[in-house]
């Protein structure tokens, strides 16, 4: 029975990711922010799953969460996020948005990196497309738009994959570290706006215009379970990767420039205190 790990399982695509690992026979962690949730989900859920508490807000509680554990992961699979919430910081002082989406995830990665023996899948999003992280302005102190910051986030999570899948090549590690993203899907994510109306809009387009959550999670199992090389990045495959079945989706520009993800990595490190850890 392999055991995987899904952050923000509880709900949406990291639920039905769970539900397919679980009809499998798999052991499906549940690693959330709100144990209670947790704890309701593996009730709907059924199978071998299990609850840990994990608040990608906090390091303290990130590094909590990796000590306390001890046996092999086959797949991490970076799911939890927040999307264009109010301008607000995480425990650490780190831009919310950012801190969650991807230094929360990169120090959990790091962390659990010694003990994952197959993939880590991060989930990224089609709306990364947009100017360079602003490595000058990187929490948006000077200019703050729930939009750009969510961006700049969902940016981060593919430059940090790419940088990912170098350093585990150059370990002569046989992990493979791969992104997703679910297109245009219906889950709780966009009901959080920092404005009310545009949540009220999107609550709209989830009714009208998303697949549903379980279409969504298809390109993370995808590249979770399939034989694909490391840094690859899957999607929909039509509407320009907004809907459809899953497969290999291009990266902006931005997300291809290696420069940028060298230097994300350093400043990851140096906010974080996690380092790569083989």
């Amino acid at each position: 029975m392999a055991t995987y790990v899904i952050t923000g399982a509880n709900s949406g695509l990291g639920f039905e990711t769970a539900r397919v690992l679980l009809d499998r026979g798999d052991h499906v962690v549940l690693a959330v922010r709100d144990v209670a949730k947790g704890e309701a989900a593996t009730a709907r859920l059924g199978g071998s799953a299990e609850v840990r508490e994990l608040d990608l807000a906090s390091l303290a509680s990130i590094r909590a969460f990796a000590q306390g554990w001890t046996e092999p992961i086959a797949g991490l699979v970076n799911n939890a996020g927040i999307m264009m919430v109010a301008q607000g910081t995480t425990e650490d002082g780190f831009e919310r948005q950012f801190g969650t989406n991807h230094l929360g995830h990169f120090a959990l990665t790091n962390l659990l990196l010694p003990h994952i023996t197959d993939r880590v899948v991060t989930v990224s999003s089609a709306l990364h497309r947009g100017p360079q992280i602003d490595f000058d302005n990187l929490f948006l102190d000077r200019g703050y738009t729930p939009g750009r910051a969510y961006q700049q986030s969902k940016l981060a999570n593919l430059l940090f994959t790419a940088g990912l899948h170098r350093r585990l090549l150059e370990a002569g590690s046989g992990v493979r570290a791969l992104a997703a993203h679910p297109g245009y899907a219906d889950t709780n994510l966009q009901s959080h706006h920092a404005v009310p109306l545009v949540s009220t809009m999107m609550n709209i387009g989830n009714r009208f215009l998303a697949v549903s959550a379980a279409q969504g999670a298809k390109p993370t199992l995808m590249a979770l379970l399939e034989d694909l090389p490391g840094n690859t990045f899957i999607g929909p495959t039509k509407l320009f990767g907004w809907r459809g079945e899953p497969g290999p989706n291009r990266r902006s520009e931005q997300a291809d420039d290696l420069d940028a993800a060298a230097r994300l990595w350093e400043v990851s490190e140096d906010l974080t205190g996690v380092r790569f850890p083989l």
